[in-house]
């Protein structure tokens, strides 16, 4: 019986000739052109195309055309593994490259921007990534990276091992390019310095013609090879009709060395083959650095991705990949292996080390229906557990999204400076002609190299990384600390804020509320019976308050019409009656002040029948909080629904300067509205009554612990529920805006410094790079101080 090909389903006659590796397995294919096609589905990091394909695949081409393999991405199938519906649209993270600096982030922005169909783009040139939204109705995805490699630049859905994989090629070619430069930079200086320096004494006109020519040799492969990246960013500019950072660069490689190839072809004139050379070497040797550290700062987000394993055990043992895992299925974890996904657990007791997302050093303990997320680390128990979200829509993908989000969006002060780094490319360009022209008169041997000095030494490449290597690297350590950052102002308002607002219950309290005392009003009504009725109601609530009520409750009523009335409390129809439990003002039918002291009162067709109070431990990070915003001269205002004692009791341990008591969601909104324009707020909740006030807030923090539609209201989310990071944010976000400032004005300091004294003559070619490469480096190198933040 023939093997079918993996690829098209037709018999293999061809025995082992054609394979593909393909799930780490060999796969027979029937021909070559299966084979090619099998190769690009696994070379793009499209493998889980063969495992979601519902058919076989056509018989392929003999050779495929490279833009035709991106119609693979248009596939239903295949986009399951990357791309994410947001709004009735789709949305994907890309890997770029070829993206070097900012006009190459300005300039694929601003054609896909014109492609009908796509409603955002935004580049990061730090983590060379893009986040693309469309319009499935109106374009394809493989539309969209079509127009991308149109523009010399590659694209493909990001994988942080693929992107690896493709970082390292980048490094090694780098590399080889680098080493023909400084070996041919060390050959061309020896002969260099035997002309300039005449070290042969009266040298025949001979043997410096014989030099030149030698000289010649040894620059032309580093002009062709070595220097090939700056002329292929400059094209890419040039095409565009825009002016990039590689463009100034490019026309003084190409001057220097084509008016020293005249000089030595016609023996008249001076040459420049020492300086082609060490520019080379020198710009190589900076954006080679300047790569690194850019890696550096980019890895921290990349890496939460790799600790999900690859692989997941089903319960009877089957092992199966990781990202094939669909909500609902049901796999075991066993000690000391992370889990592939986020689930819930169905059987067994562990501990799990959390520290990827939360920071906390502690190992976790998990029961029966805890949460684990994939990634994090199982300690102890076998476990099983039920999956709840497919790998795609895992916790930790969700922060490496959101990181990249608030990597991309740019302060106002990186926007400023990407618009100048632009037009000062032309200004550049400019003033490098009119040096060459003013020296070409008054000192016509010298114009050409001042005109070369002034072309390299003046590049804003510093300028361009100022900002979105500082943003890279803060938001990498703000995942380190367990903060999840979900808008991109956080980092400028952060560091403006004059006034605290937080919530009581599970932000200042532990939100593990207990029932401290039941004071039961009917006389037919038992202490127990109050229990169940008020249980049965607060099922239908989502609050700390509504969970302290079941674990008292001894049986389950049948509720009609329930209805949650945010902020307010529960109503609904137990035995054809009408009860509601909340707060008296609600409860009750009429206002009766001596119920106000209880902070949940329990009615029977508007008369109090019992009444509960209630105990809920100060979290012990809360007053450190508190203290250190009062400290910073921060307002700290205590805003809650509640308005029992115990809400005094917390303000005073505390030591908060005002208080605001008993008020609805809308309330809580309407105060932040009433505050004075200049008042910018930190607002801290974690409820569903929160919701308003968080999304009203000029900055909002919801608690880990807090509700989803708190969490989906905030700007950032405390996964840890450890109110101190708060703090350490602030420093954080102070820090970065701090290093940004010294960015800039070391970047725009240097080239208004520079810029004269290479008018003037003062700065030597070799200067000249040196100091532009260095400069790019400085930036680079102080922006990466943000990765080393520690907790105080």
């Amino acid at each position: 019986m023939t093997t079918p090909c993996y690829h098209c389903g037709d018999p293999v006659l061809t025995g082992d000739t054609f394979q593909v590796v393909i799930f780490d397995k060999p796969r027979l294919m029937c021909c070559p052109g299966c084979q090619a096609v099998a190769t690009t589905i696994v070379d793009s990091g499209l493998s889980s195309y063969y495992q979601y394909r519902t058919e076989n695949a056509d018989k392929a081409d003999l050779v495929p055309e490279e833009l035709k393999s991106l119609t693979l991405y248009d596939n239903q199938d295949v986009q399951q593994e990357f791309v994410r519906d947001v709004a009735d649209q789709k949305e994907v993270t890309l890997s770029l490259d070829g993206v070097s600096c900012a006009a190459c982030a300005w300039l694929i922005e601003k054609q896909l921007q014109r492609t009908t169909g796509v409603t955002h783009i935004q580049v990061n040139t730090t983590t060379n990534r893009a986040q693309v939204r469309w319009d499935e109705s109106e374009t394809s995805l493989s539309t969209i990276l079509t127009r991308i490699h149109h523009l010399g630049y590659k694209a493909a859905p990001f994988e942080a091992d693929r992107q690896e994989q493709q970082y390292h090629r980048n490094m090694k070619q780098y590399l080889y390019r680098l080493g023909i430069a400084g070996l041919a930079t060390m050959q061309v200086m020896m002969l260099a310095v035997a002309m300039y320096f005449e070290v042969f004494g009266d040298m025949d006109e001979t043997f410096r013609n014989y030099f030149r020519w030698i000289s010649l040799i040894f620059a032309t492969p580093v002009l062709l090879y070595s220097a090939l990246p700056f002329y292929t960013n400059a094209w890419r500019n040039l095409k565009a009709r825009t002016l990039g950072m590689d463009v100034p660069v490019s026309i003084a490689l190409l001057f220097a060395y084509f008016s020293s190839l005249y000089a030595t072809v016609t023996g008249k004139g001076e040459v420049f083959f020492e300086s082609v050379a060490m520019f080379t070497f020198f710009l190589l040797l900076g954006r080679f650095l300047e790569m690194r550290a850019r890696r550096t700062a980019a890895a921290a987000s990349a890496n939460l991705l790799k600790l999900v394993p690859k692989m997941a055990r089903r319960l009877n043992g089957e092992a199966v990949p990781a990202n094939s895992l669909k909500v609902g299925d049901n796999i075991r974890v066993l000690p000391g292996e992370p889990f592939p996904a986020d689930g819930k657990i169905l059987s067994g007791t562990t501990s799990v080390d959390e520290a990827m997302l939360t920071g906390e050093s502690l190992p976790q303990t998990k029961r029966l229906g805890d949460a684990v997320y994939a990634g994090t680390m199982n300690v102890e128990g076998n476990v099983d557990i039920c999956v709840t979200s497919n790998h795609k829509e895992s916790l930790v993908a969700h922060i490496v999204r959101l990181q990249d989000e608030a990597q991309m969006a740019k302060p106002k002060v990186a926007v400023l400076a990407d618009h100048i780094a632009r037009y000062f490319v032309a200004a550049i360009l400019i003033i490098s002609a009119s040096t060459w022209l003013y020296w070409h008169f008054v000192q016509p041997e010298d114009a050409f190299w001042i005109m070369l000095s002034v072309l390299v030494a003046t590049c804003p490449c510093a300028l361009s990384l100022a900002t979105p290597t500082a943003l890279t690297c803060s938001t990498s350590t703000f995942g380190q600390l367990g903060i999840m950052l979900r808008r991109g102002h956080v980092l400028e308002t952060l560091t403006k804020v004059n006034r605290l607002v937080v919530d009581k219950t599970g932000t200042l309290t532990e939100g593990e509320v207990k029932i401290d005392s039941v004071h039961v009003f009917a006389a037919d009504i038992s202490e127990q019976s109050a229990l169940n009725i008020a249980a049965s109601l607060e099922g239908f609530a989502n609050h700390p308050i509504a969970n302290a009520f079941q674990s008292k409750a001894t049986e389950s009523l049948t509720v009609k019409a329930a209805d949650n009335h945010i902020g307010q409390g529960v109503s609904g129809e137990i035995n054809g009656q009408h009860w509601r439990i909340g707060k008296a003002a609600f409860a009750l039918s009429s206002p009766k002040t001596h119920y106000d002291s209880y902070p949940v009162v329990l009615s029977c067709e508007g008369q109090a029948v019992a009444a509960f109070s209630l105990t809920d431990p100060i979290r012990p990070s809360s007053a450190r909080l508190i203290a250190a915003f009062k400290q910073a001269g921060i307002q700290t205002t205590m805003l809650t629904g509640d308005q029992s004692r115990n809400v005094e009791q917390v303000s005073n341990q505390l030591g908060i300067d005002s208080v605001i008591s008993g008020v609805s969601p809308q309330g809580k909104l309407a105060y932040l509205q009433s505050l004075d324009d200049d008042t910018v707020t930190l607002m801290v909740g974690d409820g569903v009554n929160d919701a308003p006030v968080l999304a009203g807030a000029h900055l909002s923090v919801a608690m880990g612990g807090g509700t989803d539609i708190a969490k989906s209201s905030a700007d950032m989310v405390l996964l840890s529920d450890d109110l101190e990071k708060l703090l350490t944010a602030r420093q954080l976000a102070q820090q970065t805006r701090r290093i940004i400032r010294e960015n800039l004005i070391w970047a725009l300091g240097y080239n208004i410094t520079i810029l004269p004294l290479a008018v003037m003559g003062y700065v030597a070619p070799y200067i000249a790079v040196v100091g532009m490469s260095a400069s790019s480096i400085i930036v680079v190198s102080n922006s990466l101080r943000l990765l080393n933040k520690k907790e105080d």
